[in-house]
């Protein structure tokens, strides 16, 4: 009696699976990119790091070689200048010799003040960083993307893009704009198969909110229903799942993260 032959089934794929990607990830000297750029990394990415720091790049590139070798590159660049923004999606996949698959607008910068006082220059400024780079960005990434079918494009906004917060009406409008234009865009891209998708972070614990006066951070506190400010890993885990194929029918959307501060 012949035993019939059964066909093996192939194993699983690991939930949140990067493997054979390439990310670019923008702003990756900061805490919060430097936690995108790890994240990616470690479900399997190959990954494009750029910022305005050389040696803070590189810092973060041996750190990532470290644990897997050869899958991180640095690209320098100044989002403030067109330019360099045009140029940056190009200069990426010239340096890691492959296509983009993921594209993660995080670099972004402030320029606070009260509206009333507030100078046309740190107006410009903001945008210029904070909406007209991703916007570059996103266009040129689309041109291959949208031709191989496949691709994800995530940008950083921040809760005040829908709640506003006073003293930040350039921060306020140029994240509302990002996630304006993502919902554009995303209905744009969707035919191709390529999603856009924001991440709207609350207060994070960084440096910068580290050095707040205590009875400040004890009223950010008291405002998040949670009880804690948010950790750089939170965002890098919405950012995580947006990329990965588990976030396949997902385009368009706002994810917030902000520990119930604005339930929206």
């Amino acid at each position: 009696m012949t035993t019939p032959t059964t066909t093996p089934t192939p194993a699983a794929k690991p939930f949140f699976s990067l493997e054979g990607r390439t990310a670019l990830v923008t702003g990756a000297t900061g805490g919060i990119g430097a936690a995108i750029a790890r994240a990616l990394h470690r479900q399997g990415a190959a990954v494009v790091l750029s910022g305005r720091r050389a040696e803070a790049l590189a810092s973060l590139q041996a750190e990532l070689d470290a644990a897997r070798p050869g899958q991180a590159w640095c690209v320098p660049a100044d989002l403030a200048d067109p330019a360099q923004a045009d140029a940056l999606v190009g200069e990426a996949e010239k340096a890691s010799g492959r296509p983009l698959d993921i594209l993660v607008n995080n670099a972004g910068l402030t320029r606070d003040g009260l509206a009333m006082r507030m100078k046309d220059s740190d107006w410009a400024d903001v945008i210029k960083v904070d909406l007209e780079s991703p916007f570059r960005l996103a266009r040129a990434a689309l041109k291959g993307m949208l031709r191989r079918r496949s691709g994800r494009i995530i940008s950083i906004a921040s809760i005040v893009g829908s709640t506003g917060n006073g003293g930040q009406a350039n921060y306020a409008a140029a994240k509302a704009g990002l996630v304006g234009m993502s919902k554009s865009m995303a209905q744009e891209a969707a035919p191709r198969g390529v999603t856009v998708n924001v991440v709207a972070p609350g207060f994070i614990q960084t440096a910068m909110t580290e050095v707040l006066p205590e009875s400040v951070r004890a009223k950010l506190l008291g405002s998040i229903p949670l009880g804690r400010m948010g950790q750089v890993d939170d965002i890098a885990a919405a950012v995580l799942y947006l990329a990965s194929d588990e976030a396949g029918w997902v385009t368009g959307t706002t994810l917030h993260v902000n520990g119930g501060m604005a339930m929206l």
